[in-house]
């Protein structure tokens, strides 16, 4: 099955099933001496965990990391670093009743058509469980990015439709999000998305919502014309999360209603440093596809939860004829807040690749004294 990498440089190739052993990957491009320990990676996982709220999936996994090459003596050594997850708390009863009914919604009739068979055990390699492994590796990303004084910040706008203005919200709010479930900047917001979720919990359905992801202190200049494209990557990598069904660069759809003299980002110099910055961020901090210096922005829309416990209709692969099905397990009401830190790892895996594209970050020995003067 191809597909299962991503990146040029800092390449990383996931692996591994909802309903098997363990959930991993590789990363192939680290530079050697960078400073990593499995706690670094943790604290990211940490935030993508299932079990933490009653908002999200009560699925009780723990996991916990295991770096099993490419670290000696807590730092990285240039050869491919693997990380695993174990799988510990699933059930594969739910599905076996279910097993020849695809679950609307989800992967497995595509799955079906194109590979003649599918693992129907929570989804296998289309279950959003595969993120655990895209956290783990955008650890590492965003752990050589702070390095450059570059940071990845992640938020919830918006959920079934109650949401804040996004341009409103600082940067140190957004830093604080994750201290309430749904990980809204705006506390009181927070709690209006936590009740709607609890309703469609309680009436077995799912509410869907847009995160935004928001990279600060990029330097300009990364990016290539005309294929490869900043935004372009970021774009993919943000598409290629399962739940996510649209993505949008800064201002992104609400260009479609300005006109030229509103959506041109103006230039000027900024007075603190000299630069040459824009007074608005309508193109999110990229032009031409690459990078303006200015902070990159980009939100995703994810779509409600596929798996209901409302009765839906299906087709029985077998008898080939119209079925019911009600799908039982342990579901989170919406993604959103768990899509937040697989966001943010996404974005990180696209900045890294391409500052090492742009020669910022040494291929072969990770330099202590990086930084973007």
């Amino acid at each position: 099955m191809p597909g299962n990498s991503f990146g040029q440089i800092f390449r990383v190739t996931t692996f591994g099933e909802s309903h098997n052993v363990a959930v991993g990957v590789i990363i192939d491009g680290v530079p050697a001496g960078l400073e990593l320990s499995e706690s670094d990676v943790q604290k990211e996982l940490n935030r993508r965990r299932p079990g933490v709220s009653e908002i999200v999936s009560p699925r009780a996994e723990l996991d916990k990391v295991e770096i099993l090459s490419g670290v000696f003596n807590g730092k990285t050594t240039g050869t491919p670093i693997t990380m695993i997850v174990r799988n510990i708390a699933f059930e594969d009863e739910p599905y076996e009743i279910i097993k020849d009914l695809p679950r609307p919604g989800h992967a497995d009739l595509t799955y079906w058509l194109k590979y003649g068979h599918v693992d129907y055990r929570g989804g296998g390699r289309a279950s959003g469980r595969e993120t655990v492994a895209r956290v783990a590796a955008g650890a590492i990303a965003k752990k050589i990015l702070k390095k450059f004084g570059i940071d990845i910040l992640g938020h919830v706008i918006e959920v079934a439709g109650i949401g804040i203005d996004p341009e409103k919200v600082t940067f140190d709010a957004i830093r604080n999000a994750d201290k309430n479930p749904i990980r809204c900047a705006d506390s009181n917001v927070a709690e209006k998305m936590v009740q709607k979720i609890k309703r469609a919990k309680e009436e077995g359905d799912s509410v869907g919502g847009i995160v935004e992801v928001i990279a600060l202190n990029c330097p300009a200049g990364l990016g290539d014309p005309v294929f490869d494209k900043l935004d372009a990557d970021i774009a993919k990598a943000l598409m290629s999360i399962g739940a996510v069904k649209g993505v949008e660069i800064g201002a992104g759809f609400r260009l479609a209603k300005m006109r030229g003299s509103e959506a041109n980002d103006q230039f000027a110099i900024d007075p603190k440093t000299g630069k040459i910055i824009t007074t608005t961020n309508n193109a999110g901090g990229i032009l031409g596809g690459i990078s303006n210096g200015m902070p990159i922005i980009a939100r995703l829309v994810v779509k409600p939860t596929s798996s209901i416990a409302l009765p839906q209709t299906t087709i029985n692969l077998k008898t080939m004829k119209e079925a019911k099905i009600e799908v039982k397990g342990k579901h989170d009401p919406s993604i959103c807040p768990r899509v937040v830190p697989v966001a943010e790892a996404m974005l990180a895996l696209v900045l890294v690749d391409h500052m090492m594209r742009a020669g910022y970050v040494h291929l072969t020995k990770f330099e202590e004294s990086s930084s973007l003067k």
